[in-house]
């Protein structure tokens, strides 16, 4: 038997007795470190790689983020920031539809999990889009495939994983994500916008407008004062290039414990906090391991020359950027729907990274491209994740949601397309 079928029967064996997707990396690493042809002491080598792992300022960041997502998701902030878009942008055509729109977007990104987006605003928004009589396909398809918006947004935590585990400047990512993340919330906003005429019912679109209401506006906009300066403190210090993702991170932390436990209060410090404290930290640490034991197997990976190994066999199959790019795509949203973002960017980013290069693909550009197709792939069928989830919390057969989210990812493919073959849109604020 050779090695590489004995890993894939060892990889077999561990999926199926339910091992932790730590526990199989690490394994698979040592094993293949101990083969023959290898001169590398694997648990010498595997420490090596954790040290370094831990040794990254920005790596800081990841559990402080974390925190401040769970921290949020026990309070009122989503909900008072859905009442303020809707405010504003409920005079619109499918204006409420765009409010949930943005408010998924928003709120996934501080969360950094679209799973809890879809749980945690879906019993919100879902009673609201169907009492203004949106039709139910179209409110679960909204719903299903706006939780995973905004994971190109700061302080997006696959963006800060995604530029640890690939050596990129996460300053950088977060600029070339902007235009292409707003890009694609525009289209499918602007579907929301012409559904209700698609619908030739006058009825429908006249429910889906709200009168605009200045004295609305301005209540809904003093209940979240205390909201906004996290999004000016992300969006200063990130796109300001005043300080480092980092110190972002510890400022809208110390922020958000300060307002929520001891102004608003909406978050008991003696009684609630340490649970929070615990159930983030169970969180960051599982994704850390995972990140450790992921960098030692990466080790591997360089020393047997697998990449080059994959190069060459695709090299063989086409020269073409455009045909790469195509395959790319196709093989990110089958990973998407099979896998989560964080066990994604950890296995294949090592792999994707060096053959993207001697495509010519920048590496900013490629970033994009691997995040917009994870986005994607939540939502895809047979096995995207956001779809169980949504068919749980709606109480809807899987089918259903296959067929309403059918004409969402219709136009996010579209945008993918666009966002692929046009580095432009990602990169002329960056290069």
């Amino acid at each position: 038997m050779d090695a590489f079928t004995f890993l894939i029967l060892l990889t077999l064996l561990f999926v199926l007795l339910e091992t932790p997707l730590f526990a199989i990396i690490a394994a698979l690493s040592i094993v293949c470190f101990y083969f023959p042809d290898l001169d590398f002491i694997a648990l010498q080598t595997i420490l090596i790689e954790m040290n370094r792992l831990a040794s990254m300022p920005v790596l800081m960041a990841l559990p402080m983020f974390t925190l401040v997502g769970a921290l949020l998701t026990e309070t009122a902030a989503p909900q008072r920031i859905m009442n303020f878009v809707r405010a504003v942008l409920g005079w619109m055509p499918g204006g409420l539809a765009i409010a949930a729109l943005c408010s998924c977007a928003f709120f996934t990104a501080l969360t950094g999990a679209s799973g809890v987006t879809i749980v945690a605003l879906g019993s919100l928004l879902y009673p609201i889009l169907r009492q203004h009589h949106y039709p139910e396909h179209f409110t679960l398809g909204l719903l299903t495939t706006s939780g995973s918006r905004g994971l190109m947004f700061p302080p997006s935590l696959p963006v800060i994983l995604y530029g640890v585990v690939s050596q990129t400047d996460i300053g950088m990512i977060f600029k070339a994500a902007l235009v292409p993340g707003l890009l694609v919330i525009v289209i499918l906003s602007m579907y929301a916008a012409l559904h209700p005429y698609l619908q030739r019912s006058e009825g429908a679109r006249a429910a889906t407008v709200e009168p605009v209401s200045w004295q609305r506006i301005t209540q809904t906009f003093r209940a979240g004062m205390w909201d906004w300066p996290i999004i000016v403190i992300i969006l200063v210090g990130v796109y300001g290039g005043l300080v480092t993702i980092a110190e972002v991170a510890a400022l809208v932390l110390v922020y958000v414990i300060i307002v929520e436990c001891f102004i608003l209060k909406e978050i008991r410090f003696v009684k609630q906090l340490p649970g929070i404290l615990i159930d983030s930290a169970v969180l960051t640490g599982a994704i850390i391991v995972i990140l450790a034991f992921a960098l030692g197997f990466t080790g591997y990976l360089v020393d047997a020359q697998i990449p080059g190994r994959i190069l060459q066999f695709l090299t063989q199959l086409t020269e073409s950027r455009f045909v790469f790019l195509a395959g790319l795509n196709l093989f990110l949203l089958v990973v998407g729907c099979i896998m989560d973002i964080f066990s994604a960017t950890i296995i294949i980013v090592p792999i994707i990274v060096p053959i993207a290069l001697t495509y010519g693909i920048d590496p900013i550009h490629l970033c994009v491209i691997f995040l917009l197709n994870l986005e994607i792939g939540y939502s895809t069928p047979p096995v995207g994740i956001n779809l169980f989830i949504s068919s749980l919390k709606f109480q809807k057969p899987i089918t259903v949601l296959y067929r309403s989210s059918l004409p969402y990812l219709v136009l996010l493919l579209m945008a993918l397309v666009l966002i692929t073959y046009v580095p432009g849109i990602s990169l002329f604020w960056v290069r």
